[in-house]
């Protein structure tokens, strides 16, 4: 394999690890719950404070089972990207979704592999993403990468073990748990959303505290990694919004950071709560480790996954 070919897939995907990872599992969620009671719960969301709003959103993702989601990512002149898929959460998440890059220097390398699209699986162990013909023609006829969540936190240090907890343990409602840990929420109004009348939320949140906040495995000093990689990327706060329906579900939500690579937004919205999603894991036989594309080009290509 080419090493500048490898050199651009590797870091097209260890960009499309960290932003879609925490794009995509920590993207806020809602629960599958409807009928009566939850109809009976919605109707009072206006009534009470924010706070107590939220806490009913969050709890009603408890109870969830999944949904669909429709995301888009943009990082200054770094990126921009749209996803689409499904995602099941209980124990772990799992889902699959289609990114399509549209612009910037990472759908410049993605392009270089053959093409500016991918599919992506998301598994209890792994990361899995499919590239192109052109690509698999140079990694031994291989259309997958598998990105094992503790090969990430090995190469990744504190910010690869921040990236493993999250993408493992975050449930699709933590843009709801991150602001009520904020502290900071208001309601903006009332608005139609994607034809669902909704309530919405604003608030603003000290990203530097939100991985002591969201994270259940990490160790002091891998938080205290994390800080460093947050104020290194110029990152000290993110504003989130965040529109919940009558039924007390998370309809769409948006999160705002800059960074020293430009305004990092996401936006994402759910529907289709209780949709069946089967995820399995590609055929080994097509599948290539991300340690071996590491290995191909020294320890450090994990370094940018984060």
């Amino acid at each position: 394999m080419k090493s500048t070919t490898v050199r651009r897939t590797t870091l097209a995907i260890a960009v499309t690890a960290a932003l879609t990872g925490v794009a995509a599992c920590g993207a806020g969620g809602t629960s599958g719950g409807s009928g009566k009671e939850g109809k009976a719960a919605g109707r009072g969301v206006t009534h009470v404070s924010p706070l107590a709003a939220l806490r009913l959103a969050a709890a009603s993702t408890d109870k969830a089972d999944s949904a669909r989601v429709d995301m888009t990512v943009s990082m200054g002149s770094l990126m921009s990207m749209k996803g689409s898929g499904a995602f099941a959460w209980g124990d772990t998440l799992s889902g699959a979704m289609t990114l399509t890059y549209t612009g910037g220097t990472v759908a410049d390398a993605m392009r270089a592999t053959g093409t500016t699209s991918m599919r992506a699986r998301y598994l209890s162990d792994a990361y899995y993403a499919r590239m192109s013909d052109q690509f698999a023609q140079q990694a031994g006829g291989k259309h997958w990468i598998r990105y094992g969540y503790d090969d990430i936190a090995r190469l990744g240090g504190g910010s690869g073990a921040y990236l493993k907890d999250q993408m493992q343990n975050n449930t699709p409602n933590q843009s709801v748990k991150l602001l009520l840990a904020s502290g900071d929420v208001k309601k903006a109004g009332e608005e139609q959303v994607l034809g669902r009348h909704t309530t919405h939320y604003h608030g603003t949140v000290n990203v530097a505290a939100l991985a002591a906040r969201t994270s259940r495995t990490l160790s002091a000093s891998q938080l205290a990694d994390i800080k460093k990689q947050l104020s290194r990327s110029g990152i000290t706060t993110e504003t989130v919004d965040l529109w919940v329906d009558d039924e007390n579900l998370l309809v769409k939500k948006s999160e705002t950071a800059d960074t020293r690579n430009g305004t990092l937004t996401t936006t994402a919205s759910y529907r289709d709560y209780g949709v069946e999603v089967s995820v399995m894991a590609p055929p080994k036989s097509d599948t290539l480790d991300f340690k071996a594309l590491a290995a191909s080009r020294g320890a450090g290509a994990g370094a940018g996954a984060s």
